[in-house]
Parts: structure tokens; sequence; C-alpha cells
């Protein structure tokens, strides 16, 4: 059970990398040259939102990695290790890599609903920064639960 349980998140996690991939293909380009039009009074900023969003891209799947890496240890029963809890803290730091560096974009986001007049489109540019901050918050949780139960794990061997 454990094993099936564990091969579907690892499939899960490889097919969020996907999207975002397509993301990074599709969309980035576009979004640079929408930033272009916006702020043509900026020299460079397309090279700068682009930059910005393919270097969110790095910590992501870096994030992807560790958490297969995660599963991994689940399958070789290793899950109450150090190595989990180096994992769990680099997801926490990737996560709050993603969350500043869509935060420096959120005023394209704020210039393109001037623009547009949708005020909405500011609440759009919210989601990302809040997720990453979310998923940071609970690794950190996870982390140091983690942390505790192997301390209490490391007592109780030294007990007997």
């Amino acid at each position: 059970m454990k094993k099936v349980t564990t091969l579907f998140l690892k499939i899960a996690v490889i097919l969020m990398g996907i999207p975002v991939l397509a993301l990074c293909i599709f969309l980035v380009p576009e979004l640079g040259e929408l930033a272009e039009q916006l702020l043509p009074e900026i020299t460079y900023i397309n090279f700068l939102v682009s930059i910005i969003f393919y270097a969110s891209a790095i910590p992501f799947y870096f994030s992807l990695y560790q958490a297969f890496n995660l599963l991994r240890f689940i399958d070789k029963n290793n899950a109450f290790s150090v190595l989990s809890v180096n994992a769990l803290k680099i997801i926490k730091n990737c996560a709050i890599t993603i969350s500043i560096l869509h935060v420096f974009v959120l005023p394209l986001f704020y210039f393109y609903a001037e623009l547009d007049d949708a005020p909405g489109v500011i609440f759009v540019g919210l989601v990302v920064p809040f997720a990453s901050m979310v998923i940071a918050v609970f690794a950190a949780v996870l982390q140091k639960l983690l942390q505790e139960a192997i301390d209490i794990k490391s007592e109780n061997d030294l007990t007997v």
C-alpha cells in the first residue's frame, strides 16, 4: 500500500513540472513583450521580467527534486532521518525564493490593471507569492516536527 501511494505521489510530482515548463516556454516570452509595451521607458524590462520568471523556475524544479527525494526516503523506510529534514529545509528555502522573486513582478501586474482597468489582476499576481509562502510555512512546520520526532527517537534508542 505504501509503495502505491508513494508511486502516485512521485507521478504527481513529475506531472507538476510539466505545466510550469509549458508556461516557461509559451507564456514567459509573451509576458516580457507585454512588460515592454506597458513600460517602454524602461530599456531592458523585457529581459528583466523574463529573467525573474525563469529564475523562479529553477528553485521550483529544485524543490520538486527534493520532494521526489523525500518520497524515495519514505520508500526506503528512511523518512525519519536528517536527510528528510534537509530536504524539507531546501523546499522551504526554495518556496521563499520563489515568493520573493514574484513579489518583484507585482508592479507589472499593477500597471496592467491600470491599463486594462481591471483591479482583480493584482490579486492574480498575488497568487504565486501567497501560495509559495504557504508552502514555505508548511515545510517549516513539517521540518520542525520531523526534527522533534528524530530527537525523541534518538532519546528512546539511548534509553534501551
